[in-house]
């Protein structure tokens, strides 16, 4: 970079971890931020991530070679006009949402393409804000950029090397394009998740016997409802033209599923499960995509006082942390199972490991 200074508007979830990581490979690097919560640029000033806290978009973001628009969708749009004047023409201008089409229009209207690069990193939690924010939340994840009409070659490429520095996997994709992708493997999910949630809701007993037994599986496959409301209703309105097409779309295999069961088609039903655990198993076993993977394994365990603190004791004397721990209630396996998470997938890998040592009979899923 032939400067150093970087600015973000926004310290959330996803632009606290890229100022992260970029204070953790680049230590040197002057980071600026303005942010609505001042408590957040207190800490993130506190944890040394930021020089300086700004109380608005200023001159302070001049000379920046990289400002990251990172505050909900709606607001990035926003805040582009108070940028058209301070951003010089070696900046690169970039955002981190997971909509595109919206800001490159507004981008396109107010003369900027030459600096801007839309930017995605496909990375997450169900946890949101800076205080949850973590310099390797973006490692290994893919990276979107989507480069304007305008922007040169050489600002793609600088940003390109800057992304994979940081350990994340860059794709260059169309804005069209990409909000098509992630409307399909990113958006629909929540979607899905949050109606699964809230028909369980509706429709469960008096005595909550649903919510009490749904546990495990149900659990895991319902975790993304727990995400920010607000970011998702910005999701949902900025790129509403997708996802509706698709929800149509995914409305019709519901249609012909349900068709399968009413007619008591054995093939069909067959067929559904065998070509989804077919396709799902060929899916590489990392976290590159938009909905990061948990790092757990699943083990017998002794119903008797002491099990869980023996098992947590062999992880722990091995220098293994623990995210997460807990008894699956309903019986999903063989027999009820102590589910442990851990942060990364090397600590599942090794108290996977590590439990067979111990006799334990461990599942990993």
């Amino acid at each position: 970079m032939t400067s150093t200074k970087i600015g973000f508007i926004g310290l959330g979830l996803i632009g606290g971890s890229v100022a992260k990581a970029i204070r953790k490979y680049y230590p040197d690097h002057e980071l600026i931020a303005f942010d609505k919560s001042r408590e957040t640029l207190a800490l993130a000033v506190q944890e040394g991530i930021i020089h300086t806290a700004c109380s608005s978009i200023d001159d302070n973001f001049k000379g920046c070679s990289y400002i990251f628009l990172c505050a909900p969708v709606s607001c990035n749009t926003a805040y582009l006009s108070q940028l058209k004047e301070i951003v010089k023409d070696d900046c690169i201008l970039t955002d981190v949402g997971s909509v595109k089409t919206s800001i490159h229009e507004e981008i396109i209207a107010l003369d900027m393409e030459e600096n801007f690069i839309g930017g995605h990193p496909m990375a997450g939690s169900e946890k949101s804000g800076f205080a949850n924010s973590k310099a390797h939340l973006i490692e290994n994840a893919y990276y979107i950029l989507t480069p304007s009409a305008k922007v040169s070659a050489e600002k793609v490429l600088t940003y390109r090397e800057l992304v994979s520095s940081l350990k994340a996997l860059p794709v260059v994709l169309d804005y069209h394009e990409h909000d098509h992708i992630t409307g399909t493997i990113s958006h629909l999910p929540h979607i899905i998740a949050s109606s699964l949630v809230n028909f369980v809701r509706d429709t469960d007993s008096k005595d909550e016997l649903m919510k009490a037994l749904a546990a495990g599986g149900f659990k895991d496959l319902t975790r993304i409802a727990s995400s920010s409301p607000v970011m998702w209703q910005q999701i949902c309105l900025k790129n509403a033209e997708n996802i509706s097409h698709i929800l149509g779309e995914y409305i019709e295999t519901l249609k012909t599923a349900k068709d399968a069961v009413d007619s008591g088609n054995e093939k069909a039903l067959y067929t559904l499960f065998e070509s989804s655990r077919d396709y799902r198993d060929s899916m590489p076993n990392s976290s590159a995509g938009p909905i990061k993977k948990q790092f757990a394994v699943y083990c017998d365990i002794i119903d008797e006082a002491g099990g869980i603190a023996t098992i947590a004791t062999i992880l722990a004397s091995n220098n293994i942390n623990i995210k997460n721990i807990g008894i699956i209630h309903n019986r999903e396996f063989e027999e009820g199972v102590l589910r442990i998470e851990f942060y990364d997938g090397t600590a599942s890998a090794k108290a996977a490991e590590l439990l067979q040592k111990y006799r334990y009979i461990v599942y990993e899923r």
